[in-house]
């Protein structure tokens, strides 16, 4: 399946497209679209892929996604029974014309520009926006596009809020490299647990071992090595918060010394694989 541009299609006379659970979990879907796109999942647990962020959320997600910005449907992979999704897609030029010299939206315009970055939001932000994403399309249009505005000035004004990327993302893939770069997302899903070489990738992608570490790098921005360590990284914090000690948690995870293991850990995280279990 190659990784494609999604041609969304909205409701006559509608500057947006709400979808409430659209049971994507068995659907690997790497796509990207000209519509900004906020997404809302409440699950037990699930990993949000978005531009060359990787990461793990618990109970719920609420993030922000640009324009054009390659995301995975957040659902994918969820085996267990999950609450709900609901995805709001706005029109690219939503804010052109009128609206882009309103004084009273400055905030939500600020909001669209931010999130190049992809802004993921927490904590009472995102309990209150997700319950009303919940049931924003029960209402009539014009309700809805009230709603929608107000939704979006709650989420503007929100101190609640943390960039997914450093700088804005840009989307250079085109279909070729975007189909390659999936065949490595779900290697490395399937295999993180043992050694992966670049010698392996650089197999398995049929370029030579220099090109393909110019490839990734060109893709996600990271090396290959970062990438992984950044996954593996991820999984890791899944397992310290269940019932796995340090040791356990730092070979199963595919690393092969505690100490670069803990090294690595706190690179990523900001404190050592202890003192997160502890907290």
């Amino acid at each position: 399946m190659k990784i494609v541009l999604e041609d969304i299609k909205r409701l006559a006379g509608s500057s947006f497209r709400i979808l409430v659970n659209p049971k994507l979990n068995n659907f690997y879907y790497w796509h990207f679209h000209p519509e900004f796109e906020l997404t809302f999942i409440e699950a037990p647990q699930g990993t949000r892929r978005v531009g060359n962020h990787v990461g793990q959320f618990e109970g719920s997600d609420l993030v922000f996604i640009g324009s054009n910005i390659p995301h995975l449907n957040f659902d994918y992979g969820i085996r267990a029974e999950y609450e709900k999704v609901v995805v709001l897609q706005i029109n690219a030029d939503f804010f052109k014309n009128d609206f882009a010299s309103t004084p009273e939206l400055a905030a939500i315009q600020q909001l669209f520009e931010n999130a190049k970055k992809v802004i993921c939001f927490h904590g009472n932000t995102k309990s209150t926006i997700g319950k009303q994403l919940k049931t924003i399309h029960l209402l009539p249009h014009f309700e809805q596009f009230i709603a929608v505005l107000s939704l979006f000035q709650t989420l503007a004004t929100s101190e609640e809020m943390t960039f997914l990327h450093e700088h804005p993302f840009e989307n250079f893939y085109n279909n070729k490299e975007q189909s390659r770069l999936k065949v490595v997302y779900t290697f490395i899903e399937k295999n993180f647990q043992r050694t992966i070489t670049i010698e392996e990738m650089a197999q398995l992608t049929h370029l030579s071992k220099a090109a393909f570490c110019r490839y990734f790098k060109k893709m996600t921005r990271l090396t290959f090595i970062e990438f992984l360590n950044q996954y593996r990284i991820e999984q890791a914090k899944r397992l310290l918060k269940g019932d796995k000690n340090v040791t356990e948690t730092c070979y199963e995870c595919g690393f092969e010394s505690v100490s670069y293991f803990n090294r690595i850990f706190k690179k990523v995280v900001g404190e050592n694989p202890l003192e997160f279990k502890k907290k």
